[in-house]
């Protein structure tokens, strides 16, 4: 059922009076606002419990819409303007990770009492087996992949999702042993319950600023994660992390400078650099498929995140060993006439794309393609990333020249009208042992589906490459 977008309210009243009318044990229905693939597991989980549903979402043709017509047809579906009415008639309401939490016809219905909680509230009141939970600017899905694999070569029955892949209302299941999820600072808003044996802030850098009002109030939303979590895993190499758990019984941590003997790090030996557990070397940093040292600091906190869960050091290390990253993260794409490309299309901020930069061991110079939706994000900090180490940056998509104008001459820019263009020019002007890196520092929807679509586009241009 979908409602015009301007629906009165004396027609939302009097259906919200029927509704309840319905469900007189249960004192009224429970509200879904917002659909897309966590929107959908919400209403299934709500609906297998035997709930009353009710689902709104302010897009006419929302993600999930064709999945809720065909598998829950009672389930009525009002689209556009949010009317008031249909959140004060609920008992409670479900808010999916887009939504604002201040939204507010969400405000007013806090404010009359009736709770507004997400997917991850529900998942903790439900889920038995232990929760390892990751956030963090970047790098979160590579550890919470990570981690998973970590568990499944010990042969422990691990389900893993949350902001990536699968939901975790989804997840749930009696035969699970251990859960690692990666959750979002949406996510984390709305969550109270989770008591996650092992959780960390991987690192904190400006985003979702166009959601936030200031640095500090997304900074604040990462920390939640924390909250009433046995062991509290910190990045010593982030300032903001590392302030982030006073008063927590149980610390570790992990850093690319010299681990203290309760931390994990990197050390430096004769034979090279070595992933370590304070003086005991545990794997050559040379032996890791992951590529660059950001993705080092990611398999420290993986190491460290999976330590705290009782995974096997053994069975941690030979996964570490065999694990070739996630795509469009820092990803191996081709050699081409002595030029290296690689597709960090998952770069959608300025620390991701920082420490993409840092992370490249690169024989000569870099060559970046960068550029589209920039979130209100400040460019700025790219300036120094990029002097020195980069010959050129191709720029595309909506806010090109506001990173031209926030690096100012650190590096010679020139711009492409799509990717294939920015392919060419970058080729053009690459030198024998150049890397080619995409890592946009911005969102992907003014030009692309999202950033897989734009790291797929990357990879069809450079293999189109004579």
């Amino acid at each position: 059922m979908t409602l015009a977008k301007h629906l009165s309210n004396s027609m939302v009243a009097t259906l919200v009076m029927a509704i309840a009318a319905n469900d007189n044990k249960r004192n009224g229905y429970i509200l879904v606002v917002g659909l897309g693939v966590t929107g959908i597991s919400v209403v299934r989980y709500l609906c297998q419990k035997g709930h009353d549903v009710v689902v709104v979402d302010s897009r006419d043709q929302p993600p999930g819409l064709d999945v809720l017509q065909k598998n829950y047809p009672d389930v009525p579906f009002y689209s556009g303007l949010f009317d008031e009415a249909l959140f004060l008639g609920a008992q409670k309401i479900i808010v999916s990770p887009g939504v604002p939490i201040t939204e507010p016809a969400i405000s007013h219905a806090k404010q009359q009492g009736i709770h507004a909680i997400g997917d991850i509230e529900l998942f903790a009141l439900e889920a038995k087996a232990p929760v390892v939970a990751i956030t963090g600017s970047n790098g979160k899905s590579t550890v919470t992949t990570l981690v998973g694999e970590m568990a499944k070569y010990a042969g422990i029955n691990v389900a893993v999702g949350g902001n990536l892949g699968t939901p975790a209302l989804d997840l749930l299941d009696d035969s699970v042993e251990l859960y690692v999820l990666e959750l979002s600072s949406f996510q984390l808003e709305t969550v109270h319950s989770l008591k996650p044996v092992a959780a960390t802030v991987l690192n904190v850098s400006a985003d979702h600023l166009d959601r936030y009002a200031t640095y500090a109030d997304y900074a604040r939303a990462k920390q939640h994660i924390y909250d009433n979590c046995s062991t509290a895993i910190i990045n010593r190499d982030d300032i903001e992390v590392s302030s982030m758990t006073k008063g927590q019984k149980a610390v570790s941590g992990f850093t690319l400078s010299e681990p203290a003997e309760s931390d994990f790090g990197l050390g430096v030996f004769d034979d090279g650099f070595w992933l370590c557990k304070g003086s005991q070397k545990l794997v050559a940093e040379s032996e890791l498929k992951l590529g660059g040292r950001h993705n080092t600091a990611n398999a420290l906190a993986a190491l460290a995140l999976g330590e705290a869960a009782g995974i096997p050091l053994d069975k941690m290390l030979h996964a570490l060993r065999e694990f070739r990253g996630l795509p469009h993260r820092t990803q191996w794409v081709a050699e081409k006439n002595g030029v290296v490309w690689y597709d960090d299309s998952k770069g959608t901020n300025v620390g991701a794309t920082i420490a993409a930069i840092e992370g490249m061991q690169v024989r000569n110079k870099l060559i970046l393609i960068a550029g589209g939706l920039g979130k209100g994000a400040d460019f700025s900090p790219l300036k120094l990333a990029v002097r020195d180490k980069v010959r050129l940056v191709v720029l595309i998509g909506k806010d090109a020249q506001k990173i031209e104008q926030a690096i100012d001459g650190a590096a010679p820019v020139m711009y492409a009208k799509d990717m294939s263009e920015a392919v060419h020019v970058a080729a053009d002007h690459a030198n024998e042992g150049d890397c080619v890196l995409l890592s946009p520092a911005c969102a992907s929807f003014d030009m692309f589906n999202g950033y897989a679509h734009r790291g797929d586009m990357f990879v069809q241009a450079v293999e189109a490459l004579s």
